[in-house]
């Protein structure tokens, strides 16, 4: 991958959309001999410094993995602490996101959740619908491989009902049903505390995202490492098939 440095206008090689999984607040927790929940509560602090520098850069899409389809298999009582700092979260953020004209998206499936959540979900999305300022996507019981499945699913009975021929499922048929459908892909990905993989975050969106790993655990994640990252991202040539010499010339038409 080419690490040319982009040396036009620096917004222009800013992402559109940041996908972040929030990693290590437990680790966090316990080099400080703290129970787990409280790197958990301590990573809603690095979520507001996150949200606040993609408003502040203008990036329009911002997406966190905040609970996956595979973490029910913690200890109950972890998950109950998670489910009670969610359902916190939401009522205090959503005054703030809505103040900062900040959209809220919750993507994943739901029906896992109580009643109480999900009623909480709803009424954070629609006070912030008609906001146009960042969109704020957060991932909850959401696995890359469930919203595949889900969305070919849906497909499905389309064909089944006769409203669709199979002839007629293209890859832009199916990402009509995912779950981001209607924003763009993300253009960079980032995941904290030390590990490089994707945990079956996003596997349909991420097909030509720019990775960016960090050993910083989530709750240490601040606005200098967040440069880091985008500083990492402007540096690399995003080619999608292309010869690095088209992309170039591409560029030079641009900026002629």
């Amino acid at each position: 991958m080419s690490t040319t440095a982009n040396n036009t206008n620096p917004a222009a090689f800013l992402p559109r959309h940041v996908a972040i999984i929030m990693d290590g607040n437990g680790r966090w927790a316990k080099k400080r001999f703290l129970p787990r929940i409280a790197g958990h509560r301590a990573g809603v602090e690095a979520v507001r410094n996150v949200v606040q520098a993609c408003a502040q850069r203008g990036i329009e899409v911002l997406t966190l993995f905040a609970f996956s389809s595979e973490n029910w298999r913690r200890p109950p009582s972890e998950v109950g602490l998670l489910m009670d700092l969610f359902m916190t979260a939401l009522e205090r953020e959503t005054k703030r996101l809505h103040e900062n004209n900040v959209r809220l998206r919750v993507i994943g499936e739901r029906s896992a959740f109580s009643g109480k959540l999900q009623e909480k979900i709803i009424a954070a999305e629609q006070r912030t619908a008609a906001n146009s300022g960042l969109t704020l996507v957060v991932a909850a019981n959401y696995g890359g491989r469930w919203d595949i499945t889900q969305a070919a699913r849906a497909v499905a009975q389309k064909v089944e009902a006769g409203q669709l021929h199979a002839s007629q499922v293209t890859e832009d048929v199916l990402e009509q049903h995912m779950a981001l459908h209607g924003l763009p892909d993300p253009d960079l990905f980032i995941r904290t505390g030390g590990e490089e993989r994707i945990s079956n975050f996003l596997l349909w969106q991420l097909a030509y995202t720019e990775f960016y790993f960090t050993e910083t655990l989530w709750p240490d994640f601040d606005g200098r490492i967040f440069e880091d990252a985008l500083a990492s991202f402007a540096r690399r040539q995003r080619r999608f098939g292309r010869t690095g010499e088209q992309v170039e010339q591409e560029q030079g038409h641009k900026g002629a």
